[in-house]
């Protein structure tokens, strides 16, 4: 039985693609017997938007290795939806090319905006990726226009459980004058009209009119996705907190990253020091021991691998000791610091909970100052699962790029390297169980009581994993009564911590079982420290 490669469970709660197992050559998907080759399993079902962008990467990464990008690149789409094939969600194969030629472009650190003249070909943009010093993009994600076209318009509809009834609720309570009526007396809703505000939805008897929801604008906790005047999605970025929950909700995803994979690739073609410093959530993220998976960042070609993990460790040292000193000048509480999506929250959304989040730098911070202390001549590369460590970097200094876990696997695959193959490389310093810990949900409240010991009983420590709606309203509530259930709160973005966020290679159940695992087998505790 063969493992299943993590793209296809990248977003199971949409895709309810929970079983997935090779068997001779069977490919069992919920339960149902597929006689098909395993890549031919992307044309009998359209689950190409969750392998999309693994694939791609992978593509253009192979290209890149051999030298060839910005000669073979136009080929691509080509080679992915060659003329006689069947086209999958798209009127046409052209379309299923434009669409495979714009999903390149926030891969090789561009977007949609760049293109100012259609006969721009994808070597050109190639080229220009190549030959940049770095990416300059202020946008951190962005939506591919030409694939952000099959959502409804409207997110309320009148289903044939329309009784005609005599009381028109949903005539009489429309504040847009929306509603028509047929011949036969069923309502109808004018589109032109409507503004979706869901009044009608709430004052039908009889349940008749349904709600569509478009399933980025229903992830987004904060309201920032939304249809321009073309009907394509807008992200704002006054108001978006890099969750990344859009990019994976959207089913035929149209949202991608922008990408710094192919800066990162340059730079070490070069011959520049290059620097990988790795998010604990590592350990839950390729099937193999972590010093073959330290070894393949080397064959990559980083010089040194250090863990974010020891940075983890001050951050526990600095905001144990921080909390000590809020609490006793009588502050009722304060939140951590490590999660960047969380720090947006609370500078666009709740402002008012500024003087109750930690001063402490995150992980990331310190294990950036460690790199650099250590080869100062060095460009600092940080490798996670998160989409909003791209806008922590730009306030840091010390990091000069971001890869995703996403991308290494691409990466990997792309410069056909094997983890099992790939020579052990072991670090110098070992962090504590509990610095690991910080990839999952209580993570860094259990390494900050940990690091208390005696002192931490007196604390009561609660956490909120998961940044939505609900969560939101009850942060706003601790802002602005002053008042919490604990006295330290740890928040963080993704449900279950860093190792479900929005950019892993591992799927998620997989993931979190084995960073248990890991953490398991370490022995370095605060428990045993002095």
């Amino acid at each position: 039985m063969h493992a299943v490669p993590f793209v296809f469970f990248k977003q199971e709660i949409f895709c309810k693609i929970l079983i997935f197992r090779k068997t001779s050559d069977l490919w069992i998907i919920n339960s149902t017997l597929i006689e098909k080759r395993p890549h031919d399993i992307a044309d009998f079902l359209d689950i190409r938007p969750w392998i999309v962008r693994h694939k791609l990467l992978a593509d253009l990464v192979r290209l890149w290795k051999k030298d060839e990008l910005t000669d073979k690149i136009d080929r691509l789409p080509i080679e992915l939806s060659p003329r006689k094939s069947k086209p999958l969600g798209r009127c046409c194969i052209h379309k299923e090319r434009a669409v495979w030629k714009y999903k390149c472009l926030p891969l090789l650190g561009l977007d949609m905006a760049d293109e100012k003249d259609e006969l721009t070909t994808l070597s050109e943009y190639a080229r220009q990726a190549l030959d940049r010093e770095t990416c300059t993009k202020e946008n951190i994600l962005c939506v591919i226009d030409e694939a952000c076209s099959s959502c409804v318009q409207i997110n309320y509809e009148i289903t044939n459980l329309c009784r005609g009834c005599v009381a028109r609720s949903c005539y009489m309570n429309c504040p847009k004058d929306a509603i028509r009526f047929k011949k036969n007396g069923q309502a109808m809703i004018d589109h032109d009209t409507c503004v979706s505000c869901g009044i009608c939805h709430k004052s039908c008897p009889y349940h008749a009119i349904v709600y569509i929801p478009v399933p980025c604008e229903e992830a987004c906790p904060v309201k920032a996705i939304s249809k321009d005047e073309r009907g394509i999605e807008h992200i704002d970025e006054s108001k978006c907190i890099y969750c990344g929950k859009c990019m994976n909700a959207c089913p035929f995803g149209a949202i991608f990253e922008i990408s710094q994979a192919f800066d990162v690739l340059q730079h070490i073609r070069k011959g520049e020091k290059m620097v990988a410093i790795i998010a604990p959530s590592i350990l839950g993220q390729f099937k193999t021991d972590i010093e073959h998976v330290y070894g393949a960042f080397k064959e990559i070609g980083f010089t040194d691998v250090i863990e974010v993990a020891q940075g983890a460790m001050d951050t526990t040292i600095n905001e144990a000791h921080e909390l000590l000193e809020k609490l006793e000048e009588g502050q009722a509480f304060m939140t951590t610091s490590c999660c960047p999506s969380y720090i947006e929250l609370v500078e666009k959304h709740i402002p008012d909970l500024k003087p109750y989040v930690s001063t402490t730098g995150s992980p990331m911070y310190y294990a950036a100052r460690i790199a650099k202390e250590k080869h100062p001549d060095a460009k600092i590369v940080f490798v996670g699962p998160c989409v909003a460590k791209r806008q922590e970097i730009r306030r840091d200094e010390a990091v000069d790029f971001i890869l995703t876990f996403e991308e290494i696997g691409s990466i990997l695959d792309g410069m056909d390297i094997r983890l099992e193959q790939a020579q052990p490389f072991s670090l110098a310093y070992t962090s504590v169980r509990e610095a690991h810990g910080f990839a999952q949900a209580g993570g860094v409240m259990g390494a900050v009581k940990a690091y208390l010991k005696e002192e931490a009983d007196k604390i009561n420590a609660i956490q909120v994993s998961d940044i939505n709606k609900k969560n939101i309203a009850l942060l706003r509530a601790c802002a602005k009564t002053g008042k919490a259930a604990g006295q330290f709160i740890e928040v963080m973005a993704c449900e279950g911590g860093c190792i479900t966020g929005p950019s892993t290679h591992n799927d998620i159940v997989s993931g979190r079982r084995q960073l248990v695992q890991s953490l398991l087998k370490r022995k370095e505790s605060y428990e045993n420290m002095g």
